[in-house]
């Protein structure tokens, strides 16, 4: 049993676990990082007539710790119910932070620690629904003689049923350390001495589309061919989860699993690192199932890293708190999402419908900004509209884009994934960079639908007609550019701009 399960939840009916887990928490008294920022969102089915609705209840959760020892940060995307991930999420940071972790242990050490921590926690478990199974089990042997408890065993498989991926994100002695379970993902965004976003995915998805994992599962006497055809199992693409006894312990009943010569999915972590920080400026993504694979259906999975940074890095050039950092960009998942539903368009038909979003960022040697300064130049944010247009559509809107006015130093167009964090005044000679940034307004838009993963449109072919004057009207409103240059600069409107 784990350790945050005493004795007297060991004989608890696991509905009463749930309960006393959701009202009760020894993490409740842990304080939470401050260098960390999370944004969720929950499930979502569009209707033909446009409108959404949530099909369950919000099945993500979290965890972001902060000790003298370590920060420990977690996502988990639950499914079937929420009752695994929470179970998950609170029991493994007591397996972590109640004296096993410290300064002294290597990285085989923190790797073997990490690994049993998600052993011990799976079978605790499956220790808490002992009683249900063993219920479900004796009433499902009574069945041809007693229809009425139909309902009882309905309630105990809810009881019983579910599961949960896992990625968790470990920093000890200023190393970095990943266990994956399942189908989250990880990024660790570097601020490059040239400007520039790295961006490193760390690890991969356990998904038939991996090939370590149909290796792993190949040496079980499980057919690979016969996997990737399969694609999900038992409802789920993750070939690796914690919980779901199904596929525990019935997984011989399960076709493409029966031959297995051993459980074929477990709870094992995938384990990356320690990666050491120092030196490092940048910032650390956490982010459920249902967050990725909404962006990479408004817009491609070749897109979906770079795209998730660019937001990120736009957002904590305006924000001066990581929730509204990590919330805004959650927002504009969703928009863009809804955006390429509506827009019927090539992503349509992949969009109908996204799970739950979880984003979790951690900071490294990254200062929030003071809402004056940008990553991509360290110069101020003017904001100006582009009109944006949809040839599928009859509707307009704009997409707001900022002209950045830039700092001293080499200046690096192109979109947000240029980064620095020197601040500084303009230089004269120096031009301004377009840098997408967010806006909270109902009429304006940071969505494209085309199916290229490009943020925005391409201006239509026809040519404006020019009016009395000769002129034609702009494409794009500096108004606002205007209006706070001549506020900070004591100008008038009329001192910048055209004459």
């Amino acid at each position: 049993m784990c350790r945050c399960c005493n004795e007297g939840w060991r004989k608890m009916p696991i509905s009463e676990v749930r309960g006393n887990m959701d009202h009760q928490s020894w993490t409740d008294d842990l304080p939470p990082c401050q260098q960390c920022g999370v944004g969720t969102a929950p499930n979502c089915v569009y209707g033909p007539d446009g409108k959404s609705s949530q099909s369950h209840p919000n099945e993500d959760c979290h965890f972001l710790f902060s000790t003298e020892c370590c920060f420990l940060y977690g996502v988990f995307n639950g499914y079937d119910g929420s009752h695994v991930a929470n179970f998950v999420s609170q029991c493994l940071s007591a397996e972590l932070l109640l004296g096993q972790l410290n300064p002294s242990h290597f990285d085989a050490d923190v790797r073997r620690i990490l690994t049993q921590a998600f052993d011990v926690v799976e079978k605790s478990y499956f220790e808490t629904i002992d009683d249900a199974l063993a219920e479900k089990a004796n009433l499902q042997s009574q069945l041809p003689e007693f229809q009425k408890i139909t309902e009882r065993l309905k309630a105990l498989e809810q009881e019983v049923s579910g599961g949960a991926t896992a990625i968790v994100a470990l920093i000890l002695n200023n190393k970095l350390y990943i266990a994956n379970v399942g189908t989250n993902r990880a990024l660790l965004c570097k601020c490059t001495t040239d400007r520039q976003n790295q961006v490193i995915q760390i690890g991969r998805a356990h998904t038939t589309d991996n090939e370590d994992e149909l290796t792993r599962l190949a040496q079980l006497g499980l057919d690979p061919t016969r996997l990737r055809q399969t694609a999900l199992i038992a409802g789920q693409s993750s070939l690796r989860r914690i919980g779901d006894y199904k596929v525990k312990f019935n997984y011989t009943d399960i076709d493409v699993l029966s031959v297995a010569k051993s459980k074929p999915i477990v709870a094992e972590p995938e384990i990356h690192g320690g990666q050491s920080l120092d030196g490092v400026t940048g910032f650390l993504l956490l982010m459920s199932d249902g967050l990725i694979k909404a962006l990479e259906a408004a817009h491609s999975p070749e897109q979906a890293n770079q795209d998730i940074v660019a937001m990120v890095a736009a957002e904590l050039a305006q924000q001066s708190s990581l929730e509204a950092v990590a919330h805004s960009v959650v927002e504009r998942v969703k928009r863009l999402h809804h955006d390429a539903y509506a827009s019927g368009r090539q992503r349509s038909p992949h969009c109908s419908r996204h799970e739950d979003m979880t984003l979790l960022i951690r900071t490294i040697n990254y200062p929030l900004s003071d809402g004056s300064l940008t990553p991509t130049q360290g110069g101020r944010i003017y904001p100006v509209s582009v009109p944006y247009s949809n040839s599928q559509s009859t509707s307009k809107t704009s997409v707001t884009l900022s002209l950045v006015m830039p700092s001293q130093g080499t200046l690096t167009n192109g979109t947000s994934t240029a980064s620095t964090l020197e601040g500084g005044t303009p230089t004269p000679g120096q031009s301004p960079t377009a840098t997408l940034q967010s806006t909270n307004t109902q009429t304006q838009s940071s969505s494209s639908s085309s199916g290229d993963g490009s943020l925005f449109h391409r201006r239509g072919s026809q040519a404006a007609q020019p009016d009395e004057t000769g002129r034609v009207p702009p494409y794009v409103d500096f108004t606002q550019f205007y209006r706070l240059w001549g506020a900070e600069h004591n100008e008038g409107q009329g001192g910048l701009g055209p004459q």
